[in-house]
């Protein structure tokens, strides 16, 4: 008999074990920041869609909508991009050459005269839409993430080693507003 509670007793702390071990890994992966960085939000930023923050440091791509002086939207260029340079006391600086044309640029393409397929220059596999949305009567940028279509706020890029010109991506993260739930999600992609 004392054989029998003992081989159960052990059967059982053998479970606990396992389970306590799975359970605490899984605690540990989601509390782990992705980056050792920390990040500022953005904040009182005229026209802002949504903003890019990446590894390896806090520099913020931010894009926002590019009004004319008539208050219309540039049809022909209706995104304007520009650095927060918050590693260099915050000041906003446009995108050098080769970063607007081989990395953080945006191609555009106007669908009708309220839409845009929009395009990153370094990875056109990600189709953004701009679109002025009924509702508050302004643009707002979607995207399609996991069967999930998100009004985007921003993105993450998780970068690990690699080169200027071939990063290592080791993944996205699009967080904003799920558009069947209204509720705020942060879906992350691999990119191939």
């Amino acid at each position: 008999m004392n054989k029998l509670i003992f081989k159960n007793f052990t059967k059982s702390l053998i479970v606990i074990t396992i389970l306590v071990n799975i359970i605490s890994e899984n605690l540990l992966a989601q509390s782990k920041n992705p980056s050792p960085l920390h990040f500022p939000t953005p904040k009182n930023i005229d026209n802002m869609l949504f903003y890019i923050q990446r590894d390896p440091n806090v520099n913020t791509a931010i894009y926002a909508i590019n009004y004319q002086e008539n208050g219309k939207i540039n049809k022909s260029n209706p995104i304007k991009a520009y650095w927060i340079r918050y590693a260099e006391k915050g000041e906003k600086k446009d995108f050098s050459y080769v970063q607007r044309k081989f990395a953080y640029g945006i191609e555009s393409k106007a669908l009708n005269n309220e839409d845009f397929e929009l395009q990153f220059v370094s990875y056109k596999k990600l189709p953004l839409t701009l679109k002025k949305i009924d509702s508050d009567q302004k643009y707002h940028v979607f995207v399609n993430v996991n069967q999930k279509k998100i009004q985007v706020e921003k993105i993450f890029v998780r970068i690990e080693g690699g080169s200027f010109w071939l990063p290592n991506v080791k993944y996205v993260e699009v967080t904003g507003i799920d558009a069947s739930s209204n509720k705020t999600i942060t879906e992350r992609m691999l990119l191939k």
